[in-house]
Protein backbone atom coordinates (compact mmCIF):
# COMPACT_ATOMS: atom_id res chain seq x y z
CA UNK A 1 0.00 0.00 0.00
CA UNK A 2 2.76 2.37 0.65
CA UNK A 3 3.88 1.82 -2.91
CA UNK A 4 0.40 2.58 -4.12
CA UNK A 5 0.26 5.73 -2.06
CA UNK A 6 3.62 6.81 -3.40
CA UNK A 7 2.37 6.15 -6.90
CA UNK A 8 -0.77 8.22 -6.25
CA UNK A 9 1.31 10.99 -4.75
CA UNK A 10 3.60 10.90 -7.75
CA UNK A 11 0.62 11.11 -10.09
CA UNK A 12 -0.85 14.00 -8.11
CA UNK A 13 2.48 15.87 -8.29
CA UNK A 14 2.72 15.21 -12.02
CA UNK A 15 -0.86 16.44 -12.50
CA UNK A 16 -0.13 19.54 -10.40
CA UNK A 17 3.06 20.17 -12.41
CA UNK A 18 1.12 19.84 -15.66
CA UNK A 19 -1.51 22.29 -14.41
CA UNK A 20 1.23 24.68 -13.36
CA UNK A 21 2.89 24.40 -16.79
CA UNK A 22 -0.40 25.08 -18.52
CA UNK A 23 -1.28 27.98 -16.24
CA UNK A 24 2.14 29.67 -16.48
CA UNK A 25 3.48 30.12 -19.99
CA UNK A 26 7.10 29.55 -20.64
CA UNK A 27 9.54 32.42 -21.38
CA UNK A 28 9.36 31.71 -25.16
CA UNK A 29 5.58 31.84 -25.13
CA UNK A 30 5.64 35.08 -23.20
CA UNK A 31 8.05 36.61 -25.75
CA UNK A 32 5.79 35.45 -28.58
CA UNK A 33 2.75 36.95 -26.90
CA UNK A 34 4.59 40.25 -26.36
CA UNK A 35 5.80 40.26 -30.01
CA UNK A 36 2.25 39.67 -31.21
CA UNK A 37 0.95 42.48 -29.01
CA UNK A 38 3.77 44.75 -30.21
CA UNK A 39 3.03 43.91 -33.85
CA UNK A 40 -0.69 44.56 -33.38
CA UNK A 41 0.09 47.87 -31.66
CA UNK A 42 2.50 48.86 -34.48
CA UNK A 43 -0.08 47.86 -37.10
CA UNK A 44 -2.74 49.92 -35.30
CA UNK A 45 -0.39 52.94 -35.25
CA UNK A 46 0.43 52.53 -38.94
CA UNK A 47 -3.25 52.14 -39.78
CA UNK A 48 -3.99 55.30 -37.79
CA UNK A 49 -1.24 57.18 -39.66
CA UNK A 50 -2.51 55.80 -42.99
CA UNK A 51 -6.06 56.92 -42.19
CA UNK A 52 -4.79 60.39 -41.21
CA UNK A 53 -2.76 60.63 -44.42
CA UNK A 54 -5.76 59.54 -46.50
CA UNK A 55 -7.94 62.15 -44.77
CA UNK A 56 -5.32 64.86 -45.36
CA UNK A 57 -4.97 63.76 -49.00
CA UNK A 58 -8.74 63.98 -49.50
CA UNK A 59 -8.80 67.42 -47.86
CA UNK A 60 -6.03 68.66 -50.17
CA UNK A 61 -7.74 67.15 -53.21
CA UNK A 62 -10.99 68.94 -52.34
CA UNK A 63 -9.08 72.19 -51.83
CA UNK A 64 -7.35 71.77 -55.20
CA UNK A 65 -10.65 71.12 -56.96
CA UNK A 66 -12.22 74.19 -55.34
CA UNK A 67 -9.23 76.34 -56.31
CA UNK A 68 -9.35 75.07 -59.90
CA UNK A 69 -13.09 75.81 -60.09
CA UNK A 70 -12.58 79.30 -58.64
CA UNK A 71 -9.82 80.01 -61.15
CA UNK A 72 -11.99 78.82 -64.03
CA UNK A 73 -14.85 81.05 -62.85
CA UNK A 74 -12.42 84.00 -62.49
CA UNK A 75 -11.08 83.43 -66.01
CA UNK A 76 -14.58 83.30 -67.51
CA UNK A 77 -15.71 86.37 -65.55
CA UNK A 78 -12.60 88.32 -66.64
CA UNK A 79 -13.22 87.35 -70.26
CA UNK A 80 -16.86 88.53 -70.05
CA UNK A 81 -15.78 91.81 -68.41
CA UNK A 82 -13.11 92.38 -71.06
CA UNK A 83 -15.64 91.85 -73.85
CA UNK A 84 -18.12 94.16 -72.11
CA UNK A 85 -15.48 96.89 -71.71
CA UNK A 86 -14.53 96.59 -75.38
CA UNK A 87 -18.19 96.78 -76.41
CA UNK A 88 -18.75 99.83 -74.18
CA UNK A 89 -15.66 101.62 -75.52
CA UNK A 90 -16.68 100.89 -79.11
CA UNK A 91 -20.20 102.14 -78.40
CA UNK A 92 -18.80 105.36 -76.88
CA UNK A 93 -16.61 105.95 -79.95
CA UNK A 94 -19.46 105.28 -82.37
CA UNK A 95 -21.76 107.58 -80.38
CA UNK A 96 -19.25 110.42 -80.81
CA UNK A 97 -19.06 109.80 -84.56
CA UNK A 98 -22.82 109.45 -85.16
CA UNK A 99 -23.30 113.23 -85.14
CA UNK A 100 -20.75 113.53 -87.93
CA UNK A 101 -22.51 110.82 -89.93
CA UNK A 102 -25.88 112.54 -89.42
CA UNK A 103 -24.54 115.87 -90.70
CA UNK A 104 -22.96 114.21 -93.75
CA UNK A 105 -26.32 112.62 -94.60
CA UNK A 106 -28.08 116.00 -94.24
CA UNK A 107 -25.49 117.56 -96.55
CA UNK A 108 -26.09 114.89 -99.18
CA UNK A 109 -29.88 115.41 -98.98
CA UNK A 110 -29.48 119.05 -100.07
CA UNK A 111 -30.47 119.22 -103.73
CA UNK A 112 -29.64 122.81 -104.47
CA UNK A 113 -26.83 124.55 -102.65
CA UNK A 114 -23.94 126.75 -103.63
CA UNK A 115 -20.34 125.70 -103.48
CA UNK A 116 -19.81 128.17 -100.67
CA UNK A 117 -22.65 126.62 -98.62
CA UNK A 118 -21.23 123.16 -99.30
CA UNK A 119 -17.79 124.29 -98.14
CA UNK A 120 -19.22 125.83 -94.96
CA UNK A 121 -21.10 122.58 -94.27
CA UNK A 122 -17.97 120.46 -94.76
CA UNK A 123 -16.01 122.81 -92.45
CA UNK A 124 -18.70 122.45 -89.78
CA UNK A 125 -18.63 118.66 -90.11
CA UNK A 126 -14.83 118.72 -89.90
CA UNK A 127 -14.99 120.83 -86.72
CA UNK A 128 -17.50 118.36 -85.30
CA UNK A 129 -15.13 115.50 -86.19
CA UNK A 130 -12.24 117.25 -84.40
CA UNK A 131 -14.46 117.73 -81.32
CA UNK A 132 -15.38 114.03 -81.37
CA UNK A 133 -11.69 113.10 -81.66
CA UNK A 134 -10.86 115.37 -78.72
CA UNK A 135 -13.51 113.64 -76.57
CA UNK A 136 -12.00 110.28 -77.51
CA UNK A 137 -8.46 111.57 -76.72
CA UNK A 138 -7.38 111.13 -80.36
CA UNK A 139 -4.64 113.54 -81.48
CA UNK A 140 -3.23 114.27 -84.92
CA UNK A 141 0.44 113.86 -85.69
CA UNK A 142 2.61 114.63 -88.66
CA UNK A 143 2.92 118.25 -89.73
CA UNK A 144 5.20 120.00 -92.19
CA UNK A 145 8.43 121.06 -90.46
CA UNK A 146 8.32 118.31 -87.79
CA UNK A 147 11.51 116.26 -87.39
CA UNK A 148 11.12 112.83 -88.99
CA UNK A 149 10.43 110.08 -86.44
CA UNK A 150 10.04 106.53 -87.81
CA UNK A 151 7.97 105.62 -84.74
CA UNK A 152 5.15 107.94 -85.86
CA UNK A 153 5.90 108.70 -89.53
CA UNK A 154 5.87 106.53 -92.63
CA UNK A 155 8.25 108.05 -95.19
CA UNK A 156 7.04 107.33 -98.71
CA UNK A 157 9.39 109.67 -100.55
CA UNK A 158 12.57 111.69 -100.09
CA UNK A 159 13.59 115.05 -101.56
CA UNK A 160 16.60 117.33 -101.34
CA UNK A 161 15.64 120.82 -100.25
CA UNK A 162 18.26 123.18 -98.87
CA UNK A 163 15.61 125.46 -97.35
CA UNK A 164 14.55 122.70 -94.93
CA UNK A 165 16.69 121.09 -92.26
CA UNK A 166 17.92 117.51 -92.22
CA UNK A 167 15.32 114.72 -91.75
CA UNK A 168 12.42 117.15 -91.69
CA UNK A 169 8.89 116.43 -92.90
CA UNK A 170 8.44 118.45 -96.09
CA UNK A 171 4.95 117.29 -97.06
CA UNK A 172 2.13 115.31 -95.37
CA UNK A 173 0.14 113.02 -97.65
CA UNK A 174 -1.99 111.53 -94.89
CA UNK A 175 -2.22 112.63 -91.25
CA UNK A 176 -1.41 110.19 -88.52
CA UNK A 177 -3.41 109.70 -85.33
CA UNK A 178 -2.72 108.38 -81.87
CA UNK A 179 -4.59 107.76 -78.66
CA UNK A 180 -2.33 108.66 -75.77
CA UNK A 181 1.01 107.05 -76.68
CA UNK A 182 -0.51 104.35 -78.92
CA UNK A 183 -0.19 105.07 -82.64
CA UNK A 184 -3.48 104.36 -84.41
CA UNK A 185 -2.22 105.30 -87.87
CA UNK A 186 1.26 106.47 -88.91
CA UNK A 187 1.48 109.75 -90.81
CA UNK A 188 2.40 109.24 -94.47
CA UNK A 189 5.01 111.89 -95.24
CA UNK A 190 7.74 113.09 -97.56
CA UNK A 191 11.12 113.68 -95.91
CA UNK A 192 13.62 116.34 -96.91
CA UNK A 193 17.42 115.89 -97.04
Amino acid sequence: MAAEEEKKEQQAENAAAENTEQAEPSAGEEREAEDTKSKKKAEAEWQKKLDEAAAESQKLKDQLLRTAAEYDNFRKRSDREKKAIYADATADAVTELLGVADNLERALEQKECTVEDLRKGVEMVMNQMHAAFAKLNVTEMGAVGDPFDPAIHNAVSHIDDESLGENVVSQVFQKGYRIGEKVVRHAMVQVAN
